[in-house]
């Protein structure tokens, strides 16, 4: 691919922008060298204005997202596409959320720009795991691990029972739940559907892949072993 059409493709402009900047000489290569538009150089060698280009096509990375934040480059409010360089929402291919957390849900957020990736994280037959730590209104009745392990709850307006869940206790009002399906407003609804109200959620692994210490606003690219540790799962 030559390299207006890349950068362009990455976000930093139109063609015609991008082809202004190597006429501006900001365009280089990892030693300062000028580059010009018809240059063959490896990805990790180009430098525009002295800075590394941003990753290349095939992108993975995982967000903290906070609350308040939503899955969206069209809602008018705060959207997890302002948590990232600016440039990130103009790349081609799109750079899509893996999924969606809502609004008020926090923690680990898959975003790629591989649509096959996307789709086979995404798949109900990958059947990927993700755990979310739950905060709820009242106190747990003791029989909701069961309720949601016998693959028999039905949610309200719903033609077919969850898939098996696992639901691990943590204190009187609170729990750790883990899910292979991503349902509309899942963990919420099956916790609903057994008198009960989530007051804060957060999802905190996805596959083996731990949030970890990422801080929250910000984001990390994620490696081939990492993308692999979803995958697995």
């Amino acid at each position: 691919m030559k390299l207006v059409r890349l950068i362009a493709n990455l976000g930093y402009g139109s063609r015609k922008q991008v082809a202004r900047m190597f006429r501006e000489g900001l365009v280089t290569d990892a030693a300062g060298e000028v580059l010009y538009a018809d240059d063959r150089v490896d990805h990790a060698d180009v430098r525009i204005d002295g800075e590394p280009l941003d990753p290349a096509p095939g992108l993975l990375l995982m967000l903290h997202k906070p609350v308040g934040y939503t899955c969206s480059t069209k809602d008018p409010g705060r959207v997890v596409y302002d948590l990232l360089p600016p440039r990130f929402r103009l790349r081609r291919p799109l750079l899509s959320t893996v999924g969606r957390l809502d609004r008020d849900t926090s923690g680990l957020l898959l975003m790629t720009d591989d649509g096959q990736l996307l789709h086979r994280i995404t798949s109900p037959r990958s059947a990927i795991p993700k755990t979310y730590e739950v905060e709820l209104a009242g106190p747990l009745r003791g029989d909701e691990a069961e309720t949601f392990a016998s693959g028999t709850l039905m949610l309200e307006s719903e033609t077919s029972p969850l898939q098996p869940a696992v639901l691990e206790p943590t204190g009187e009002r609170s729990a750790r739940l883990t899910i292979t399906e991503g349902r509309y407003h899942q963990v919420r609804r099956m916790f609903a559907a057994v008198g009960n109200h989530v007051e804060a959620l957060h999802r905190s692994r996805v596959g083996a892949l731990e949030l970890g210490g990422l801080p929250e606003g910000e984001w990390r690219q994620l490696d081939v072993s990492e993308r692999d540790a979803i995958l697995a799962s």
